[in-house]
């Protein structure tokens, strides 16, 4: 059984930083690609950011280019994303996602395996 737990979400001021982690547990991580995605209320689920198995490639959205930043430490089973110069329209349910593929990948549906979701609020 994959399960995918996200924390680090909170309320934040406009301009400030959150750190969100995804613990990854009941399967290999360092074979996964891994994505996060975020959905805002009465919105589709968009894509945010992808990192492939090495940490080596990596692909951001054009909303969060230059500010967000996805990471991994394998050794830790974990995904990361840093998150800087928050605006107000980042507010969302922030998901992690796995999957069967070491690679990275914009599409949500490739993703087999996903998190609960973290709440993340920026305030103006």
């Amino acid at each position: 059984q994959v399960q995918l737990v996200e924390s680090g979400g909170g309320l934040v001021q406009a301009g400030g930083s959150l750190r969100l982690s995804c613990a990854v547990s009941g399967r290999t991580f360092s074979r996964n690609g891994m994505g996060w995605f975020r959905q805002a209320p009465g919105k589709e689920r968009e894509f945010v950011a992808t990192i492939s198995w090495s940490g080596g490639s990596t692909v951001y959205a054009d909303s969060v280019k230059g500010r967000f930043t996805i990471s991994r430490d394998n050794a830790k089973n974990t995904v990361y994303l840093q998150m800087n110069s928050l605006k107000p329209e980042d507010t969302a349910v922030y998901y992690c996602a796995a999957r069967d593929s070491p690679w990275a990948e914009v599409k949500g549906y490739v993703y087999a395996y996903w998190g609960q979701g973290t709440q993340v609020t920026v305030s103006s």
